[in-house]
């Protein structure tokens, strides 16, 4: 929904109808993630994807269909459907996407929604997406962290109680999903199908050490989606113009650094470390700092396979223990052969994405099975 909200609320704000349609589930090898979107505008502007070109003309039709009922739609494509080659879903995957028409009328709090995400506040989204009464299909829930209240309601308390309590749970993880309830919100039942799209802040990535190649990752962090910071207490090259790509340079000492920002609760369990110092006295008590976090996506470490044992030596010195130590990444990154700085952020970047998702790294020609993990 981010890539596509400026435009919305454009239309929002003018009091114009907008089909909006959402992937809300994915099975096998689906071209996108839960909480993809495409718009389908009040003048037949497409805006957005949900599929990466396979269903999006399906959509699209069925987008005008609905801004002229305003009746909201699940609809599956896939190829186990009669119609799914004519969609052009030919990739083996499954999509369920739901279609709704949104206007001031229909979602009031989207105002305040997209301060919200505007902002980097946390907030997340419920919607019904399927129930045995169709009047509850496309009712909402706006849901913030625990010490605020919920807006809007998806039929009775109970279930919005229920709702509420899951989604702040996938809110703090940054997960966005659908989760299945039965009619009456029952935690063992199923009928009712509520999605939920969590807008926790920009995952960060830290950069320690201000060279050529933190200059690299930086391009490529903020590339991916990350909101990137370049540390390094030498002030002469922790510079805003030698780091372009950075939302911020910072100069201190990076052990220190990241003490404070932990202290602040700005660390989460999406957050990426790269110390690309490879000098002990910088990088030595950063590790300590960074491998002793209980969440942590990555910690990665750069430097040569006798930096690496030194290192591990130091730390073993410090007190760090084996399981702390085992959620090093060094030498950073995967073996891609990569020399240049530019290459080497490539590999680095490719061993954080291998482990969210829970890559191998090998070729794909080389391998059978599906695609996504």
């Amino acid at each position: 929904m981010r890539d596509v909200l400026e435009q919305l609320m454009g239309w929002w704000n003018a009091g114009q109808p907008v089909a909006v349609g959402t992937v809300v589930a994915t099975f096998e090898s689906a071209p996108r993630p839960p909480g993809a979107v495409m718009l389908v505008g009040p003048g037949g502007e497409a805006v957005g994807s949900v599929s990466g070109g396979c269903v999006e003309g399906a959509v699209y039709q069925l987008g005008e269909e609905i801004l002229e009922s305003g009746e909201p739609v699940l609809q599956r494509y896939g190829v186990s459907d009669e119609s799914a080659f004519a969609v052009g879903l030919t990739c083996g995957g499954i999509l369920d996407i739901f279609v709704e028409r949104i206007d001031q009328a229909s979602y009031p709090e989207l105002g305040e929604v997209a301060a919200d995400v505007a902002a980097g506040r946390p907030v997340a989204v419920a919607t019904v997406v399927a129930h045995p009464d169709t009047a509850r299909i496309g009712r909402r829930l706006v849901v913030r962290p625990a010490d605020e209240p919920t807006v809007g309601s998806l039929g009775t308390d109970r279930i919005d109680d229920a709702v509420a309590d899951d989604a702040r749970g996938l809110l703090a993880a940054g997960r966005t999903e659908t989760l299945e309830y039965g009619p009456e919100g029952q935690r063992r039942g199923e009928g009712m199908r509520v999605f939920v799209s969590s807008y926790a802040p920009v995952p960060r990535l830290l950069v320690f050490g201000a060279i050529d190649f933190a200059a690299a990752v930086a391009k490529l962090g903020s590339f991916l989606g990350y909101r990137v910071t370049v540390c390094d207490a030498r002030g002469v090259f922790a510079t805003a113009s030698r780091f372009p790509s950075a939302d911020e340079v910072v100069v201190d000492w990076p052990h220190r650094y990241l003490k404070a920002e932990v202290a602040a609760g700005r660390i989460d369990g999406r957050t990426a470390i790269c110390v690309l110092t490879h000098d002990p006295k910088f990088d030595v008590p950063l590790l300590e700092v960074a491998l002793r976090l209980p969440e942590v996506a990555y910690v990665g470490a750069m430097g040569s396979r006798r930096t690496h044992d030194d290192r591990l030596k130091r730390l073993r010195e410090a007190g760090l223990t084996e399981s702390e130590l085992a959620r090093l990444a060094s030498p950073i990154g995967l073996d891609l052969g990569a020399r240049t700085p530019e290459e080497t952020a490539v590999s680095i970047a490719a061993e954080i994405i291998a482990l969210r998702w829970g890559g191998v790294g090998d070729r794909l020609s080389g391998q059978a099975g599906p695609i996504h993990h």
